[in-house]
């Protein structure tokens, strides 16, 4: 949380509005980019996963994966216009890293998760050090 409220008391958007409404608003995409570590930590530490929670990781894997294309896909379509659009500054750059951070975070999982599943496993088993 500390890391990210610092992140966010630095680099936050340039709109009009109040500060601390800016403040938050980055906040949360910070907050957001990082807020399955610990979902992964527990289930890193247990090394099975029971296959409702992995069921579940891999679908916010698959999201967060598809909203990264998105973001990606239209900074590309827009030729850079939405990053001008969504403020000056490091804000636009920040936003799009916290997408992949994301992204990479669920990566890892989600590899293991289809190797499993086309391994006919039911429950998926993580080796050490994934995550």
């Amino acid at each position: 949380l500390v890391p990210c409220i610092v992140l966010a008391c630095v680099v936050h958007p340039s709109t009009s509005h109040n500060i601390l409404n800016r403040i938050l608003w980055a906040f949360c995409v910070y907050l957001e980019a990082v807020s399955v570590l610990p979902q992964l930590r527990v289930m890193q530490n247990t090394k099975i996963v029971e296959p409702f929670t992995a069921h579940y990781v891999f679908a916010l894997g698959v999201a967060r994966f598809l909203s990264c294309a998105h973001w990606v896909l239209q900074v590309l379509d827009t030729r850079g216009h939405l990053l001008t659009a969504l403020g000056y500054g490091l804000w636009p750059s920040f936003v799009l890293i916290s997408e992949i951070v994301q992204t990479f975070i669920l990566a890892d999982f989600c590899y293991y998760y289809v190797k499993s599943i086309f391994g006919g496993q039911l429950v998926l088993r993580l080796p050490s050090g994934v995550v």
